[in-house]
This record gives C-alpha cells, structure tokens and sequence, in this order.
C-alpha cells in the first residue's frame, strides 16, 4: 500500500497495512518504523535540514511521535483519591499534579510533622483539619480512606510508612530512594510482591523528553548495538553546599549514602538504556574539599558571626540565601515577603544553612566514579562531580553503527556510515520535565490497577538501588561487587 505525501512514496508490509488501516499504525514509533525499513533510512536525517522535527518527520507517514503516547492510558471518570505523606519540596511537586488535573487525582489528607506545612496543605488542598496529621501512623490508626498515599518523608522515613501501606491495601508513590538500606528495600520489595499492590519508585528521569528520545532512538536500533555509555551528573557547587554538606543528606549515617540519595536517578537510567541486569560495579571517590582542613584562615562556625572571609567566599549562606535568595524553600517562610529578611536572619543563625562549609559533619564524597559491567557486556562509566558552575546530565551512548552525545537539553546523533548528523533539543528544568510526566502514569496506573502502566517496575527500581548500594561498598572497601537482585 503505497502512501504518498510531498513526493514520498513507501511500500508498507500486509502487517504495516493492517496497522494503518485499524488506526494501530500510532502505536509504532516512528524510529522503530525507520530502523526497521532500510531503504527508508535516509529519512531519518531529514532533521539535517534544521527545519524538520521527529514530529514534522512522523507527519509525513501519518504516524504518532509523541514520545509519552501510551495507548493504554483512558479517561479517568472519577478521580484517584491520594493521601500526602511529607509535605515537603518533592511530596509538594507531585501533589501539585491534583491542582493542575483535578479530574485525575484529589489529595484528601496529608500528614506532615510541621505545623506550617500542614496549614498551607490545608489551605491548597482544601482539607479540614481532622485531614491533617502530625505523624504517618495516624493515617494508618484509621481504616482505609483513599486509594492510594504519595510518602515523600525523608530518606530514613521511607520504610515503615511504606510498610504500613502495604498491609493497608493502599497502592503507593515512594519517593527514590526507596530505602537507605540494602535489607529494607528487598523488605519492601517482598512486601509489595506478596500485596500484589501498585508501587511507584519516582524515578522521574524515564520520564523527561530527553531520556525517553534517547530510549527511543537506542531502542529503533538507530546506533545498532550499545557498546559503551559514559555517564556524567554535575550537582552544581551551590546545590551540593546546600543539600550534601549543610542539607539533611550531608551525613551518609543519617540518610543515605550520596551514590543513593542524589545518584541513583542515574543508576536507573543507565540501567533502563542498557536494557541489561548489571554484573559487576567498581567505584572510587572521596570527600576532598568540604573539611576542616580547608577552612580559610579568618572563618567562623557561622556566615553570621563576622566571618572575614564571608565576602569572598563562593559558599556564603549570607550570599546563598539572603542576598540571592535561593533555594529559600527549606525555611518555610511567611506570606508576608517584607517580613522575609528577618527570618531569612533568624534561620541563618539557627539552622545548620548558616553554618561554615567547612565545619560541618558532613561526610558524603563530592565526587566519585562508578565502573559498570553488564550481563550483556555493555560497560558504563558514570561519575558524580560536585566542583563544577553547571547542572544537567552529560551523556556519551556509543554503538555499533553510531554515537549519541547529550546534555539534558540537547543530544546529536551520528551515523558512522552516512557521518550524517541529527540533533534533538528542549529547555527544561533540573529533571527534564518528567515529575508530572510520571504523575500521569502512576495516576493512570492506580486508577486502572494495572502496574504494566509504569515506565519501572519495583524489581527494577530495587535493582537500580543495589547498584548504588554496591558503588558504596566498593568505595569504602576497594573491591568489586557482584549484583543481584535474587538472595543467594
């Protein structure tokens, strides 16, 4: 069946034929078209015109390139009832999908150790105050009232809640990590597969356009096989000073080592693109800069008790915070923003986000390498750096027919026979987009009690964490770790 459009025209199979003619042509991505039809090959560097999208490319076949269509996805005629177990930063940004798609979800309790946080839930989700907890094992003293809990507690509080939920028949959203320990993750592992309930791990990056283009791409075969990946995470300097030396992840005793809390995003992509079990991990790294030691002469326990470095030191709270304004969201500050210098003042002075850099007990590495061994021979190298101005995943896909190089926003894609390039990019935030992304599945998921619906199972979410978990081992001891998700 010929299809003509502009002067193209493509021969398709009696299967292709089928799927266009039953309206199922949608379902094939268009670079799975492309990879599979050799003479159709070309046309997937017609983006080296600077003028045509994937989109305008899967225009020409009459085909659907949205890399999030999921024909299993229906309209959801009453919404997902969920409750929201920490109200902090990240629990926020997920609830927030029930504001922006009141059709889909409705938040009908949350539950949240700051009174603060609970009044302003309160007052966004419109709940009354025998809706507001001051501790998760309120929400479970009762019998089941919604469909479903959103934990978002920090990384020690996972567990328990987690627990909790389980035996209540209540399916879940748990923010990554889903434990910091390598026995309690396996713990709620089982858990969930003997409760046969629906557990989503936010590994949000499956779902930022950058990563599901990239997935797509290696997947339609379009650099053959995958032969090597390099992976890179820059934290960005401020952002490590603020979340891994003066944050709450600081101390690996306390939440979770650093491979886990911030790097097992990474974990999991490398994983997801690889396609494979992982084999072997080998890692090395080390805390170097955020000590004692390298306390500039002349500074004090605090920005705010007359540091005379104060002024020209890049990791100045006074600078941060007060000057800048940044990352203000871990103060819980009034409505009132001409009251804001004051507290911000007062937070400075109390809190651990005044105190010096460089006389914290801090103890997570700022910077580290991970070597990979795949079962399908795929190695990986992946690398953690916190000393660098920038923030965005770098990435380095190489194959057996091309390479991929990309940067969060862009990626180019290079054939090694034709040396034809194609390029892809997006502006988005710090995760690509993928929060409300993976909200629409989970919600989806939950609402049609089909995990099939989520990008990761549990299996693989647990196994992305024994890769962090045995990263850490082997910094700590210098071996190398078998992985394996099965108890031996």
């Amino acid at each position: 069946m010929p299809i003509s459009n502009d002067g193209i025209f493509v021969v398709l199979t009696i299967q292709e034929c089928y799927y266009f003619l039953t309206g199922n042509f949608l379902y094939m991505s268009l670079r799975q078209f492309i990879a599979s039809r050799k003479f159709l090959r070309p046309f997937q560097f017609i983006k080296d015109t600077a003028t045509l999208g994937w989109n305008e490319v899967a225009s020409i076949f009459g085909m659907h390139d949205d890399v999030f269509y999921n024909p299993g996805h229906i309209k959801i005629e009453k919404p997902v009832t969920a409750i929201l177990i920490g109200v902090g930063h990240r629990g926020s940004i997920y609830a927030d999908y029930a504001i922006k798609n009141p059709g889909e979800l409705t938040i009908v309790a949350v539950a949240d150790i700051n009174p603060e946080r609970r009044k302003k839930a309160a007052s966004l989700y419109k709940l009354s105050q025998d809706c507001c907890f001051k501790d998760w094992k309120e929400v479970f003293s009762k019998e089941k009232f919604a469909d479903a809990v959103i934990i978002a507690t920090p990384d020690q509080l996972h567990t328990q809640p987690c627990l909790a939920a389980l035996d209540a028949c209540y399916d879940i959203l748990l923010e990554k990590p889903i434990a910091t320990t390598e026995a309690e993750c396996r713990l709620i592992l089982q858990k969930a597969i003997e409760t046969n309930r629906i557990v989503g791990v936010c590994h949000v990056l499956r779902y930022s356009p950058y990563f599901r283009e990239l997935k797509e791409v290696i997947d339609a075969g379009l650099i053959g096989d995958i032969i090597s990946v390099q992976h890179m995470e820059p934290i960005e300097h401020i952002h490590m000073s603020h979340s891994y030396v003066r944050g709450k992840w600081r101390n690996s005793k306390n939440a979770a080592p650093i491979i886990l809390a911030k790097s097992s995003h990474d974990t999991d992509i490398i994983r997801w693109l690889v396609n494979s079990p992982v084999h072997d991990v080998h890692c090395f790294g080390n805390l170097r800069w955020f000590t004692n030691r390298n306390a500039p002469e002349g500074s004090t326990e605090r920005c705010t008790d007359g540091c005379k470095v104060e002024g020209t030191c890049p990791y100045s709270a006074l600078q941060i915070y007060y000057r800048d304004r940044k990352r203000l969201y871990v103060f819980d500050l009034p409505a009132d923003e001409s009251r804001w210098d004051e507290k911000i003042i007062e937070q400075l002075k109390t809190t651990d986000y005044g105190r010096c850099v460089y006389r914290m007990d801090n103890d997570q590495p700022d910077h580290l390498t991970v070597n990979m061994l795949f079962e399908n021979g795929v190695t990986a190298a992946f690398s953690m750096e916190a000393h660098v101005s920038y923030e965005g995943r770098r990435t380095r896909i190489m194959g057996s027919k091309g390479d991929i190089m990309g940067d969060m926003e862009t990626f180019i894609m290079t054939d090694f026979q034709t040396r034809k390039q194609t390029s892809w990019s997006l502006v988005t935030d710090t995760h690509g987009g993928g929060d409300h992304r993976l909200m629409k599945d989970w919600v989806q998921a939950v609402y049609q009690q089909n995990k099939d619906l989520l990008s990761s199972s549990i299996e693989v979410s647990v196994e992305s964490h024994l890769m962090a978990f045995g990263a850490e081992r082997s910094r700590q001891n210098r071996t190398i770790e078998d992985i394996r998700l099965s108890v031996q």
